[in-house]
């Protein structure tokens, strides 16, 4: 009887070690951000690991993946174990890519389980620090009267920046000679050395420099002034109608992951946008935590969704693909 007792309780002990070593997180999750370090979707993840990280009880590590405008690291976590282990920070790419890549690896919608939306980032147009132009008034008649030389840059096709020129160019109906870079620091570095003229991207990126007087900035892209920005102006003040660009960002696993799993994240971002050194330092960058109901797998999966068609037409008419 006790041979038996003791079988019975060895055998109860064993079925609880594995339980516990598959309950999930067993192990530190890898945040893939598809874009290269300092830059400002790494900025939204490195911010958002750390109180991720306390909710989770494993660590949040942000792995850079870059390359093609996000999708290489997005491939990668579409093809990795849907444990839960391995997850991506990517921003509006994530539904433009459909339109800008004629042979993408994987489907945007179906390939990835949803986590929540992050926040969403206001752009900025900005220019080099010698710019003629003293309002966004006078830099948008500058454009127009000297499309012909006037070049904007961005950080590559599928960016963020590139994103925000295609719309920048169809709202003044104005080609310009466009750019791109492997990356948004040395976009920016050429425009403070004055080597370019114009670029427009996220707030995260641009407010420090344009504080610091590094470079000029003309507006902001959103329908309200920002509270880190307040002199200023929206470009729609400055007389361009029609033109809101926000940059936001989500979190996805890859398609299969545990509904536990997928739930104890979206648990531990909630979190983490409540943080308040995460709300500061959004505010410091002129963007906030978007609210907590939007911060969820069936949110962010809609807002996906209507994403890919918004952008489909305003692609198809640039007639710019990345491939």
């Amino acid at each position: 009887m006790r041979r038996t007792t003791l079988l019975a309780a060895a055998l109860i002990l064993a079925g609880t070690n594995a339980y516990a070593q598959t309950e999930f997180p067993s192990r530190p999750i890898t945040m893939i951000v598809p874009f290269a370090a300092g830059g400002p979707t790494d900025t939204v993840g490195r911010l958002i690991a750390e109180p991720m990280t306390r909710m989770l009880g494993q660590q949040v590590l942000v792995e850079n993946v870059g390359g093609a405008g996000g999708t290489l690291g997005a491939a990668r976590v579409a093809k990795a174990d849907p444990d839960g282990h391995t997850i991506l920070l990517y921003h509006i790419g994530q539904a433009t890519s459909v339109s800008l890549y004629r042979k993408l690896p994987y489907d945007p919608a179906k390939d990835f389980t949803p986590v929540g939306r992050v926040t969403d980032v206001p752009m900025t147009l900005v220019a080099r620090p010698t710019m003629e132009a003293a309002s966004a008034g006078d830099l948008l008649g500058y454009i127009t009267k000297n499309k012909e030389y006037v070049t904007l840059v961005n950080a590559g096709v599928g960016s963020a920046s590139h994103l925000c020129g295609m719309v920048l160019m169809k709202a003044l109906g104005v080609p310009m000679t466009t750019i791109p870079y492997k990356g948004t620091a040395p976009a920016m570095t050429d425009l403070i050395g004055g080597r370019v003229d114009v670029m427009c991207d996220q707030s995260t990126n641009t407010s420090g420099q344009i504080k610091s007087g590094n470079i000029k900035a003309y507006g902001v892209t959103v329908n309200k002034r920002l509270g880190s920005l307040p002199d200023l102006p929206t470009l729609a003040e400055s007389g361009l109608d029609g033109f809101e660009v926000s940059i936001w960002h989500g979190i996805w696993a890859p398609k299969g992951t545990p509904a536990a799993a997928v739930s104890k994240l979206e648990a531990a971002l909630q979190a983490a946008l409540k943080d308040p050194n995460v709300v500061k330092r959004f505010a410091d960058l002129g963007t906030e935590p978007v609210p907590l109901d939007q911060a969820t797998p069936a949110a962010l999966d809609s807002h996906l969704k209507a994403e890919i068609e918004r952008w489909k037409p305003i692609v198809q008419a640039a007639g710019v693909f990345a491939d």
